[in-house]
């Protein structure tokens, strides 16, 4: 057991992350996967290329392979042979030049390709020009992978273009680390399920279906263990519960300070809570500890707040216990199409549209107003104590750098 009720204030972004980093490690189970179903999944091998890519010279144009020796003012030459992509070239015969396509390998005493329109034809030669650099349209062997070489390292989250890079040096499967189970649970009495009707004083559950799309967006397996009654019993039950049957738990609400939040003292009592309300707007009550063993973060019950964190901490955490290394988000340098007169102590995230060359703010950035993300095409980042002027730069993370 333990308490972080010691620790000094707010947690700044930068720590807190670090601290989340620091305690995320990596299981060793891994599996073997076709390629064409990696997509997302993170490798645990780092693939060695037995091949070269390309195997051979080949050409990058329709045209003619020649010997750029064989030129001269003028010169015309016979056509020897002709060679389609995947089609064998025979030696090129000295003094003539070879009809040669896209892809095609380079013949035997060929240096360099001339695109068919730098030609023409008279008769049965095909007359060039007099200035041709040696290697002219030829991708040389090996010039995208060596044989030999390592392709991708570990830890890489693969892409459409990792698999590509694997199925080009003939890998037809590969070593991943197994999908991470995360448990995820609402708290709450006042949430209701969609579909069902409202009483008095209730909302929808929108967060389950936030967190669910965004852990499905991660590749990783949901353990959805539905909306924990606001009692002690019923969230120590679930906890629990997460604890036995995931790789981590994420859960929202129910770690601020209200006489019905139970979620920070029933983690403190079945494990420890390490951290506690970090330096950031919105999502300042959030938590991180384990429970009996299992990582757990406690996200804020406002849905934006839910999303934001979720995408600026729990995703890096879980990423890197998934065993894929860890890249900080792409931010970027944007004007800003806005004032913002007072500063606060706390770093503030705003969404906002990047449009017209500058940063435009949703009117109202409340943490219960939903709609302000799913407007926004990205994030501000307003560092503590900083006012902004218009035409300020100022940092702006592209939502397609957080979701996925």
């Amino acid at each position: 057991m333990g308490s972080c009720d010691s620790q000094p204030g707010l947690i700044p972004f930068d720590e807190a992350l670090q601290r989340l980093l620091a305690g995320a490690h990596v299981s060793v189970v891994t599996e073997i996967v076709p390629v064409a179903e990696a997509l997302g999944r993170v490798l645990a091998e780092a693939p060695v290329a037995s091949v070269s890519v390309p195997p051979a010279d080949n050409s990058s144009m329709d045209g003619y392979a020649i010997n750029t020796a064989d030129l001269g003012a003028n010169t015309s030459l016979e056509m020897s042979q002709r060679i389609p992509a995947g089609t064998p070239p025979q030696p090129l015969v000295a003094g003539t030049c070879a009809r040669i396509f896209t892809g095609a390998e380079i013949p035997q005493g060929a240096n360099a390709v001339v695109m068919q329109e730098d030609v023409h034809l008279e008769g049965d030669k095909v007359v060039f020009p007099a200035d041709v650099p040696v290697g002219d349209n030829v991708r040389s062997a090996g010039q995208d992978i060596l044989a030999g070489s390592q392709v991708l390292a570990i830890g890489t989250r693969l892409q459409a273009a990792d698999l590509g890079i694997l199925a080009s040096v003939g890998l037809s499967s590969v070593s991943v680390y197994k999908r991470l189970k995360v448990a995820i649970l609402s708290t709450g009495d006042e949430l209701v399920e969609p579909g069902l009707p409202l009483g008095a004083g209730q909302i929808y559950n929108s967060n389950r279906y936030i967190l669910t799309g965004l852990l499905q967006g991660l590749g990783m397996e949901v353990v959805d263990l539905g909306c924990v009654a606001d009692t002690r019993e019923a969230t120590l039950a679930a906890l629990e519960k997460a604890a036995a049957s995931a790789d981590a738990i994420i859960s929202t609400g129910g770690v601020s300070v209200g006489e019905e939040d139970h979620v920070k003292s029933c983690v403190e009592h079945l494990g420890q809570l390490d951290m506690w309300k970090i330096k950031i707007k919105p999502g300042k009550p959030v938590a991180y500890g384990q429970v009996k063993g299992t990582p757990f973060i406690g996200l804020p019950g406002n849905p934006t707040s839910t999303l934001i964190t979720f995408c600026l901490l729990a995703r890096a955490f879980l990423l890197k216990l998934q065993g894929a290394s860890f890249e900080p988000p792409l931010q970027l340098s944007v004007p800003a199409g806005f004032q913002r007169k007072r500063a606060i102590q706390r770093q503030e995230y705003l969404r906002v549209r990047f449009e017209d060359g500058c940063l435009q703010p949703f009117a109202n950035q409340s943490s219960g107003v939903l709609m302000s993300a799913s407007w926004a095409n990205g994030i501000a980042v307003i560092p503590p104590q900083t006012v902004v002027d218009e035409g300020d730069l100022v940092g702006f993370i592209p939502f397609s750098e957080l979701l996925g």
